[in-house]
């Protein structure tokens, strides 16, 4: 079988199409797993427990099927789609171990966010590894091996969600839950070239998860793409009446569309830190490939604005210097006293307090806290969102062992501060950065490198709009808008499956739109005019964009086409002989349509 395109449109089209189904995903999947490192995974779901998914998948599919076709019903949006979890979040039938196997026990049922996943049709594939007890951001404090980096097999792969992580980055699902209280969301996903969520606290339910920090806890999100990222939030997110920290969000978590959700003014600012402030450890490549996120940004239509970062960074040293190291404690404290033999040296030397504080100090903690937020949100408010590379640095595995817990601090810098201050983030992929690395031939490596987008609280979907604005100036791939029969669910559709789904929009008031027949299948043309069309976006690396343009046939052609929030992409407009087919009746003006599928399905 072909290599899978496990972008969740991508399997919901090829179920519905009747070219792919959920058993033959799952055994290919299986094989995978078998294939990859084993130190992804902790433990994987059985094949009697996936009988049991794929059974129930299937009655749905029998009940769902018609003479007109299949088509996934409303109620199942993630019917067939597999996904990871980290083994601190309980799923029925498996074990939760927290990467301390004396720590195990079996979940009477699944964790609020996991039920509503499966209840939703996604199949679990198993528990990942992680992090001892989530304390960590580089992935190697677990007594079932350190995941060698997919792109890069001597370098760490980010934690405390490292096989959450490794399991997207090498193929074995679709997405993946972690959890981040301190950056273990968003540094694994800088790492693995993968869209990271950490959502605003409380907006996914932390019911049946093993804390680290209860209250600042949050189960996190990791994705191929910003669309699936979009959409697994929209389904995960709900308010649980049984996790005392859960918050009901502004807008209806069933639909992102409603007008409370938060979104992104037309003329937008970003805050980037004042270059004293900046952190690379040394590392050039990295320092060069942020200040080309910030080039890409302001490509993107953002305007930059200095801020100072230090609030931000005081805020964040409270993380491990003030009260809440004692709430790790709290977790699983008296766990490790009565079984410190089962514990990493370093997890224990970071929850194990040295000394206890007085009762006073806690309150101290809370209300310096209190004092560095009022200051940060001060400055936050400059701007609508902040940009800061996910991580400064990435280091070997072989580097952090040999210095865990500086390492690990400094791979925090950008981090720490988040949940403490109530932030949202959305940690996205910026390209490939060229490292100095004595062991290659050259003396330099190609390592991922990702940046990381801070909302206030609830402004989860704003980042995702910016998001979507970026992503293609921060890659080496060509945007290209389509409004026809490439449209998703059409005809020629499968000629963009290998390309980045960015998102749909419409074009600028200045096109008009006619329909004409090329073979057996019906095409639009653009020219100008003086209305606006939907079209949806992708991402093509220059090789696929250059055979893809070769075969468009007249009178279509690829040219700059106007968005409606100003951006200029390439996209589809027709030549000159549109106008003369017109006149021949060949072509139909559709413009009153505002989009192709309505003319088409009408």
């Amino acid at each position: 079988m072909a290599q899978l395109d496990l972008r969740i449109s991508s399997l919901r089209s090829a179920y519905e199409k009747g070219e792919i189904t959920p058993r033959e995903v799952v055994q290919n999947l299986r094989d995978a797993i078998e294939k990859a490192p084993k130190e992804i995974w902790i433990a994987k779901t059985s094949k009697e427990q996936l009988e049991k998914y794929l059974t129930a998948l299937e009655d749905v599919a029998d009940r769902a099927r018609s003479a007109a076709g299949f088509k996934i019903p409303a109620d199942k949006p993630l019917f067939g789609i597999p996904f990871a979890i980290k083994d601190n979040i309980d799923c029925e039938g498996m074990e939760s171990t927290s990467a301390c196997p004396a720590y195990a026990y079996m979940p009477k049922k699944s964790a609020f966010v996991v039920e509503r996943l499966i209840e939703a049709g996604a199949i679990p594939m198993g528990k990942t590894n992680m992090d001892q007890f989530a304390t960590g951001l580089v992935g190697v404090r677990s007594p079932y091996g350190s995941i060698p980096n997919r792109y890069a097999p001597e370098y760490v792969s980010g934690g405390s969600s490292s096989g959450s992580a490794a399991a997207l980055a090498y193929g074995l699902c679709s997405f993946s839950l972690g959890t981040d209280t301190a950056g273990s969301g968003r540094v694994p996903a800088a790492f693995n070239k993968l869209v990271g969520v950490k959502p605003t606290r409380g907006l996914l339910s932390t019911s049946g998860v093993i804390p680290a920090c209860r209250s600042l806890d949050c189960v996190s999100i990791f994705a191929l793409d910003n669309s699936d990222a979009r959409y697994v939030l929209n389904i995960a997110g709900a308010e649980d009446s049984e996790d005392a920290y859960s918050r009901e969000a502004p807008w209806n978590s069933a639909s992102d569309s409603a007008g409370s959700a938060a979104r992104l003014p037309e003329n937008w600012t970003f805050g980037v830190p004042e270059e004293s402030e900046l952190n690379f450890f040394g590392n050039e490549g990295y320092k060069a490939a942020f200040y080309r996120a910030v080039e890409a940004f302001e490509k993107a239509g953002g305007t930059k604005v200095t801020i100072h970062f230090t609030p931000f960074l005081e805020a964040a040293r409270l993380l491990y210097e003030g009260p809440w190291v004692f709430e790790r404690y709290d977790a699983v404290g008296k766990f490790i006293e009565e079984h410190p033999d089962e514990i990493f040296p370093v997890t224990k030397e970071i929850i194990s307090p040295k000394t206890t504080p007085h009762p006073s100090e806690v309150f101290a903690g809370f209300h310096a806290l209190q004092a560095k937020k009022k200051i940060a949100d001060l400055e936050f408010s400059k701007v609508d969102v902040l940009l800061t590379p996910t991580a400064g640095t990435i280091y070997k595995t072989a580097e952090v062992n040999a210095d865990p817990i500086k390492l690990n601090s400094n791979l925090g810098y950008y981090t720490n501060y988040m949940n403490l201050l109530d932030y949202s983030a959305l940690a996205i992929p910026a390209g490939m950065a060229t490292c100095k690395d004595s062991s290659t031939d050259t003396g330099s490596i190609q390592l991922p490198f990702g940046v990381t987008i801070v909302g206030h609280a609830f402004d989860d979907f704003k980042l995702l709009d910016v998001a979507e604005k970026v992503t293609p100036f921060l890659s080496e791939k060509i945007p290209l808008a389509v409004c026809g029969a490439h449209l998703k669910g059409e005809p020629l559709h499968y000629q963009l499956q290998t390309a980045d789904f960015l998102g749909a929009t419409e074009t600028a008031p200045e096109y008009k739109m006619y329909a004409f027949k090329d073979g057996n299948i019906q095409k639009p043309a653009m020219i100008a005019g003086n209305s606006s069309f939907y079209v949806e976006l992708y991402a093509l690396t220059p090789e696929e964009f250059g055979k893809f343009a070769a075969a468009i046939p007249a009178p279509l052609g690829i040219g700059k086409i106007k968005l409606s929030d100003g951006r200029v992409v390439p996209g589809f407009i027709g030549d000159g002989t549109i106008s003369v087919m017109a006149f021949g009746g060949a072509a139909v003006d559709i413009s009153e349509f505002g989009d192709w599928r309505k003319y088409i399905h009408k």
